[in-house]
């Protein structure tokens, strides 16, 4: 591949990120140290994910519980006033993905990733939650910049 995604690509990672956002929402209300690998497993059982998503439904969420503790520590980083576990679930887990496809999905822009999780909190979230992801992960991105510079 030429690292340039088709339409219809872009379009399957988008969807991509909406089950991946599923698979964590229904972690997360459980509120236990299960894998999400297996929260997966559990979803795919019983809904139907498109082999030309669930491909990269795993890689998100690979990325997010290998470097879940890494990811925490930055989303605590920058939301100086908010603690992570007083965001909404729905807004803590946009964070998470949008924060781990960010930092570790290498094949992912990071304008992309960021734009991505504003979709999503559109989509799900509350009226303020496009401002606010845009925000964090802006600031993470812009973080990470200097950190390579």
């Amino acid at each position: 591949m030429n690292g340039a995604l088709t339409r219809q690509e872009r379009l399957h990672r988008s969807r991509a990120r909406a089950w991946a956002l599923q698979v964590l929402y229904r972690w997360e209300s459980e509120e236990t140290e299960r894998d999400l690998r297996d929260v997966l497993v559990e979803v795919a059982r019983t809904r139907l994910i498109s082999p030309h998503r669930i491909t990269f439904v795993r890689r998100i969420l690979e990325a997010l519980q290998e470097h879940r503790a890494e990811v925490d520590r930055v989303l605590t980083r920058v939301t100086t006033n908010w603690r992570l576990e007083r965001l909404s679930r729905i807004d803590r887990s946009i964070l998470r993905l949008g924060a781990a496809e960010l930092l570790f999905v290498d094949e992912t822009p990071p304008k992309v990733a960021i734009q991505e999780s504003v979709r999503l909190a559109g989509r799900y979230g509350g009226p303020e939650s496009p401002r606010f992801v845009n925000g964090v992960l802006d600031a993470i991105y812009k973080q990470k910049g200097k950190e390579v510079g």
